[in-house]
């Protein structure tokens, strides 16, 4: 499996990206991605900035692990993910998770493993800057572990445990 792991303080450009990972090779059925932005607000307060902050070397072991597992789960060609830290904007992407595989189920199974355990267990930081002056640290959403717990009994997908139910499929 090739893999590529980033946190960056420059811009990502998630096509650029994901085109890289459609190069693993002519056995790839199916490239799925994750593109994270920053949302302009949260919790109903108005955010013009936030400033992601992350322990260098820790942060990537981390991600490391969680493709590792991803990895285990699913056979996979090949996964990039792309993290920025420092200052970002509405509207800038964060993260970028591509995941390569012979077939799409396995790609999409390994993609939302892979950011829903990258927001509970990746160390990273995040300030927000109001529009009013006023900055916060986030807090981890209780909605981010109960997606990362859902895959601990091994399951294939827990989206439906969400109650997010894909087009077709009943919940």
């Amino acid at each position: 499996m090739d893999v590529e792991i980033r946190v960056q303080e420059s811009p990502l450009d998630p096509l650029a990206e994901q085109a890289q990972v459609y190069a693993a090779g002519p056995q790839v059925g199916g490239v799925v991605s994750f593109v994270g932005l920053m949302r302009d607000i949260n919790q109903g307060d108005r955010v013009r900035a936030m400033t992601l902050e992350h322990y260098p070397g820790m942060t990537e072991k981390a991600l490391g692990a969680i493709v590792v597992e991803a990895g285990r789960r699913w056979q996979l060609d090949s996964v990039r993910i792309v993290h920025r830290v420092g200052e970002i904007r509405p509207q800038d992407p964060i993260v970028l998770v591509a995941v390569a595989s012979a077939h799409r189920g396995e790609a999409f199974r390994a993609c939302e493993f892979i950011i829903d355990y990258l927001k509970t267990r990746a160390p990273f930081w995040k300030r927000e800057d109001m529009s009013d002056g006023q900055s916060r640290w986030v807090e981890a959403r209780d909605s981010d572990d109960v997606a990362a717990a859902s895959w601990a009994d091994g399951s294939e997908s827990p989206t439906t445990a969400r109650g997010d139910a894909r087009p077709g499929e009943k919940q």
